[in-house]
Protein backbone atom coordinates (compact mmCIF):
# COMPACT_ATOMS: atom_id res chain seq x y z
CA UNK A 1 0.00 0.00 0.00
CA UNK A 2 1.11 3.15 -0.80
CA UNK A 3 0.93 6.45 1.56
CA UNK A 4 1.40 10.17 1.28
CA UNK A 5 4.28 11.14 -1.08
CA UNK A 6 4.57 7.70 -2.49
CA UNK A 7 5.62 6.50 0.80
CA UNK A 8 4.83 2.33 1.28
CA UNK A 9 2.72 2.36 4.23
CA UNK A 10 5.10 -0.26 7.10
CA UNK A 11 4.32 -3.73 6.50
CA UNK A 12 2.50 -3.30 3.62
CA UNK A 13 2.71 -5.71 0.85
CA UNK A 14 5.69 -4.85 -1.99
CA UNK A 15 4.18 -2.74 -4.93
CA UNK A 16 6.69 -4.85 -7.62
CA UNK A 17 3.51 -7.64 -7.01
CA UNK A 18 5.78 -9.91 -5.73
CA UNK A 19 3.38 -11.01 -3.24
CA UNK A 20 6.07 -10.25 0.09
CA UNK A 21 6.02 -7.35 1.96
CA UNK A 22 7.65 -3.95 1.10
CA UNK A 23 9.97 -4.41 3.97
CA UNK A 24 11.55 -8.16 2.63
CA UNK A 25 11.35 -7.18 -0.83
CA UNK A 26 12.48 -4.17 -2.79
CA UNK A 27 12.59 -2.45 0.44
CA UNK A 28 16.33 -4.04 1.15
CA UNK A 29 17.15 -3.01 -2.02
CA UNK A 30 15.96 0.50 -2.11
CA UNK A 31 17.75 1.24 0.84
CA UNK A 32 21.16 -0.21 -0.36
CA UNK A 33 21.38 -3.04 2.23
CA UNK A 34 21.67 -5.70 -0.49
CA UNK A 35 21.56 -6.19 -4.40
CA UNK A 36 19.53 -7.30 -6.93
CA UNK A 37 20.83 -10.74 -8.30
CA UNK A 38 18.58 -11.10 -11.37
CA UNK A 39 17.92 -8.50 -14.10
CA UNK A 40 13.90 -9.95 -12.78
CA UNK A 41 14.47 -8.95 -9.58
CA UNK A 42 16.37 -5.40 -10.31
CA UNK A 43 13.48 -4.78 -12.49
CA UNK A 44 10.95 -4.88 -10.04
CA UNK A 45 12.58 -2.94 -7.91
CA UNK A 46 12.69 -0.59 -10.47
CA UNK A 47 8.91 -0.22 -11.03
CA UNK A 48 8.78 -0.45 -7.05
CA UNK A 49 10.71 2.93 -7.04
CA UNK A 50 9.08 4.55 -9.30
CA UNK A 51 5.87 3.41 -7.52
CA UNK A 52 7.54 4.97 -4.21
CA UNK A 53 9.04 7.81 -6.11
CA UNK A 54 12.47 6.83 -5.18
CA UNK A 55 14.44 8.30 -7.63
CA UNK A 56 17.71 7.47 -6.28
CA UNK A 57 17.27 3.98 -6.64
CA UNK A 58 16.72 4.45 -10.10
CA UNK A 59 19.82 6.61 -10.97
CA UNK A 60 22.29 3.97 -9.08
CA UNK A 61 20.75 1.69 -11.39
CA UNK A 62 20.46 2.97 -14.43
CA UNK A 63 23.81 2.04 -16.43
CA UNK A 64 25.71 5.54 -17.05
CA UNK A 65 26.13 5.46 -20.46
CA UNK A 66 22.19 5.52 -20.64
CA UNK A 67 21.05 7.85 -17.73
CA UNK A 68 19.26 10.52 -19.02
CA UNK A 69 20.13 13.89 -17.26
CA UNK A 70 16.51 13.81 -15.50
CA UNK A 71 15.28 10.78 -13.82
CA UNK A 72 12.18 11.83 -12.47
CA UNK A 73 9.04 10.94 -13.21
CA UNK A 74 5.75 12.68 -14.13
CA UNK A 75 4.41 13.91 -11.40
CA UNK A 76 0.86 13.06 -12.16
CA UNK A 77 1.50 9.57 -13.25
CA UNK A 78 0.14 7.02 -10.97
CA UNK A 79 1.50 3.35 -11.56
CA UNK A 80 -0.97 1.05 -10.61
CA UNK A 81 0.68 -2.86 -11.19
CA UNK A 82 3.25 -4.67 -12.49
CA UNK A 83 3.24 -7.96 -14.50
CA UNK A 84 6.65 -9.84 -15.94
CA UNK A 85 5.68 -11.30 -19.29
CA UNK A 86 9.08 -12.67 -19.91
CA UNK A 87 12.90 -12.87 -18.55
CA UNK A 88 15.86 -14.32 -20.96
CA UNK A 89 19.25 -14.93 -19.31
CA UNK A 90 19.65 -12.19 -16.57
CA UNK A 91 20.65 -14.88 -13.76
CA UNK A 92 22.72 -15.18 -11.16
CA UNK A 93 25.73 -16.08 -13.58
CA UNK A 94 24.88 -14.28 -16.77
CA UNK A 95 26.29 -10.65 -17.42
CA UNK A 96 23.41 -9.52 -19.63
CA UNK A 97 19.47 -9.92 -19.45
CA UNK A 98 16.17 -8.75 -20.81
CA UNK A 99 12.96 -8.48 -19.02
CA UNK A 100 9.74 -7.84 -21.12
CA UNK A 101 6.92 -6.29 -18.53
CA UNK A 102 3.58 -4.72 -18.63
CA UNK A 103 3.40 -1.51 -15.97
CA UNK A 104 -0.24 0.05 -15.71
CA UNK A 105 -0.47 3.66 -14.49
CA UNK A 106 -3.12 6.67 -15.16
CA UNK A 107 -1.96 9.87 -16.38
CA UNK A 108 -4.48 12.77 -16.42
CA UNK A 109 -7.43 10.35 -15.58
CA UNK A 110 -6.74 8.21 -18.23
CA UNK A 111 -5.46 4.83 -18.00
CA UNK A 112 -2.33 3.33 -19.99
CA UNK A 113 -0.02 0.09 -20.33
CA UNK A 114 3.27 0.43 -20.47
CA UNK A 115 4.56 -2.47 -22.54
CA UNK A 116 8.74 -3.18 -22.61
CA UNK A 117 11.74 -5.03 -23.35
CA UNK A 118 14.42 -4.04 -21.60
CA UNK A 119 18.25 -4.54 -21.44
CA UNK A 120 19.93 -4.98 -18.22
CA UNK A 121 23.58 -6.00 -17.71
CA UNK A 122 25.70 -6.42 -15.15
CA UNK A 123 28.28 -3.80 -14.28
CA UNK A 124 31.19 -4.45 -11.33
CA UNK A 125 28.87 -6.85 -10.43
CA UNK A 126 25.93 -4.68 -9.69
CA UNK A 127 22.81 -5.59 -12.39
CA UNK A 128 22.04 -2.06 -14.31
CA UNK A 129 19.31 -1.44 -16.63
CA UNK A 130 20.81 -0.34 -19.72
CA UNK A 131 17.71 0.93 -22.27
CA UNK A 132 14.56 -0.81 -23.87
CA UNK A 133 14.77 -2.89 -26.56
CA UNK A 134 13.54 -1.54 -29.97
CA UNK A 135 10.61 -2.93 -31.88
CA UNK A 136 11.78 -5.23 -34.39
CA UNK A 137 15.50 -5.36 -32.60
Amino acid sequence: MVGALGQVVAGGPCPCGSERAYAECCGPLHQQERLAETAKELMRSRYAAYVVRDFDHLVRTWHPRTRPADVGADAGITWDGLVIVDARAGGRDDAEGEVEFRARYRLDGRRGVLHERSRFARRAGRWVYVDRVEDGA
